[in-house]
């Protein structure tokens, strides 16, 4: 086990050993607390988007489902008649310069694997840049819109948001509730108090502090040939070589069981660049993936390469609560 899996280990299941870690996790909350404060007393350089920002993002290292969120929001917005953008860090990306506008036809290497899943499943207009200010600016240079989604980005405090929305890992939580390096959090645990909506990735219904969603499989697609499969593609008990180099392997392997296949899991660390010899495996089985790791793969991928397209499904208390606040935001583009 890697010493990443054992630290991930520890903070969910518990380690005597942590303990050693506080004085460290101590100045790591002094630091973010800090931070935080400077942004909520306006002390530095903050900027404002003449737009609505909503930032979709999480408090704990590791997956939570924000990309199908994010999606999910895109569309919705969409619906309702918006003209939407999106912001990224562009984690991994290596594009000539920032901001960079991100293009269906680049490549994971250039644009990111999550941005570029975005764009390729939405053509949303889309900009990365570490400086996430500079991306809504350039953004908005670029086209006219009404709203912006900034993918992640909580904390990121030169940039003011109107809305903030944080998922969770229903089955996970937040461990033992410590902050980095003694724990999972990226901010305090009170940090939930402040913000406008918490999300519960696979809660089975809306709680007292938070909205339920769930991540739907919806179907099989090839990475070389595009062809799109249902889910009874496979015949019950088959065995299947299962890839994911996301936040939270696990989750997608337990996605594959619940189909009633028999994965063969191989997990790889979130955002882990793949080669052909990376991914030859035995005995000669298919191979399904996560999207996020598809769009890496389509270059050099064999005949019976799958990934899963999963989708997001938040609760109706949550549309409707969400349509509130789009009103709130957007009086004079949505009617009640």
């Amino acid at each position: 086990m890697a010493m990443s899996d054992r630290l991930l280990a520890a903070w969910y299941q518990g380690h005597p050993a942590l303990t050693l870690l506080r004085p460290l996790e101590w100045l790591y909350r002094r630091v973010v607390v800090g931070k935080r404060q400077r942004f909520l007393d306006g002390d530095g350089e903050i900027y404002k988007s003449p737009v609505p920002l909503i930032v979709v993002g999480n408090i704990t290292v590791g997956g939570t489902g924000k990309t199908p969120m994010i999606l999910w929001l895109i569309e919705h917005c969409r619906s309702r008649g918006l003209r939407v953008g999106v912001v990224s860090r562009g984690y991994g990306a290596k594009p000539p310069q920032f901001p960079w506008r991100v293009g269906a036809e680049q490549s994971a290497e250039i644009a990111g694997d999550e941005p570029l899943l975005i764009v390729q499943r939405t053509g949303v207009p889309l900009m990365i840049d570490p400086n996430r200010s500079a991306a809504v600016k350039a953004l908005l240079e670029s086209e006219p819109l009404d709203l912006i989604l900034s993918d992640d980005g909580m904390q990121h405090y030169r940039l003011a948001r109107d809305l903030e929305l944080v998922l969770i890992d229903a089955a996970r939580g937040l461990g033992n509730k410590r902050c980095l390096p003694a724990g999972p959090l990226r901010e305090p645990v009170e940090r939930l108090q402040s913000v406008d909506g918490v999300l519960f990735n696979g809660a089975t219904a809306d709680r007292t502090d938070g909205f339920a969603f769930h991540l739907q499989p919806t179907a099989l697609i090839n990475l070389r040939s595009g062809e799109r499969q249902p889910l009874d593609h496979f015949p019950a008990g088959q065995q299947v070589h299962a890839v994911a180099g996301i936040g939270n392997p696990q989750r997608f392997f337990n996605t594959l069981e619940a189909l009633d296949w028999r994965p063969v899991p191989h997990p790889f660390a979130d955002h882990a660049e793949y080669s052909v010899q990376a991914l030859s495996f035995n005995p000669s089985l298919p191979l399904v993936m996560t999207e996020k790791d598809a769009v890496k793969c389509r270059a050099f991928a064999t005949a019976d390469w799958w990934y899963l397209a999963v989708d997001a499904v938040p609760s109706p208390a949550f549309v409707a609560w969400f349509d509130t606040q789009l009103l709130r935001l957007l009086p004079d583009r949505l009617l009640p």
